[in-house]
């Protein structure tokens, strides 16, 4: 059984299919068929329950599983892509939709491999519901694409804002056709939004960069509101470069991902943080 492999990277652009991938290290053969299956993923959750199942099902299952730790939602893709790593578990479809519509990639998810939902959390130090937000207020809010298309329904699913009709996983502030109390967006990267909560009256934030702020933010004990995961469209699955979905060594932790004894992980140690979407 190997150990995971904790890589620390600086968040990249999204355009950055032609940077080279030295923050991965040498991974000469990682894509090949007859060794390991290296999957990427970020730290929290995806990294703590691809080592769960390396640590307790793996072996038994005959997976020799590594696991590679990145903290961007760029680089796990682009390694995927150039064959440094062979699968990779960090993202949801209308995320992977729109990386591949702009970077010509060609990623899919692996079928039946959705494992879990991390509910997107309105946070902030100095309110306590949402009606409390004052004209003009500033709120942060991830500024990839899809991410803060998805923060600004959850606001309008509130009531805080109205979106023009058909903006879909697109939406920015522009689409914004009511905004009763003219507040202000901030978009920030993904994983710097946790700090941003003493400079702004509000924030919106991914479930995982939640659990790795210090400390830690619970969407379902700190969140002001949150993402119900009925019919949520933002489950995160395991995604290989197209062809590759039947690697045996694939279907083999797919199947492990959705297995009984994950889903009771995911309850015991994120108390509703992240939720099991299968």
């Amino acid at each position: 059984m190997r150990n995971t492999a904790k890589i620390t990277t600086a968040v990249l652009a999204a355009g950055a299919l032609t940077l080279g991938l030295t923050a991965c290290g040498s991974d000469k053969g990682a894509a090949d068929k007859d060794g390991p299956l290296i999957v990427a993923a970020t730290p929290t959750p995806q990294g703590e329950i691809l080592s769960y199942v390396q640590k307790n099902l793996a072996k038994k299952a005959g997976l020799d599983l590594e696991v590679k730790e990145f903290t961007d939602y760029v680089t796990p893709n682009t390694a995927v892509q150039q064959g440094e790593v062979f699968a990779n578990y960090f993202q949801h479809k209308p995320y992977l939709d729109d990386f591949n519509k702009k970077n010509g990639t060609d990623i899919v998810p692996v079928a039946g491999a959705t494992v879990h939902l991390e509910p997107l959390g309105v946070y902030s130090k100095s309110l306590k519901k949402l009606g409390d937000l004052k004209n003009g207020s500033t709120v942060a809010v991830p500024n990839d694409t899809t991410n803060e298309a998805r923060a600004l329904k959850l606001l309008a699913d509130n009531g805080l804002i109205e979106l023009k009709k058909g903006v879909g996983y697109e939406a920015t502030p522009k689409d914004i056709a009511k905004n009763p109390k003219n507040l202000k967006f901030k978009e920030l990267e993904a994983p710097t939004l946790p700090r941003s909560l003493g400079d702004v009256d509000a924030a919106v934030i991914n479930g995982n960069y939640a659990l790795e702020a210090k400390p830690a933010l619970s969407p379902a004990k700190d969140a002001i509101v949150a993402e119900k995961a009925k019919g949520n469209p933002y489950g995160n699955f395991l995604a290989v470069k197209k062809g590759d979905e039947d690697d045996p060594r694939v279907k083999k932790l797919a199947k492990l991902l959705t297995s009984p004894e994950v889903k009771k992980f995911v309850e015991d140690k994120y108390d509703g943080a992240v939720v099991a979407a299968f």
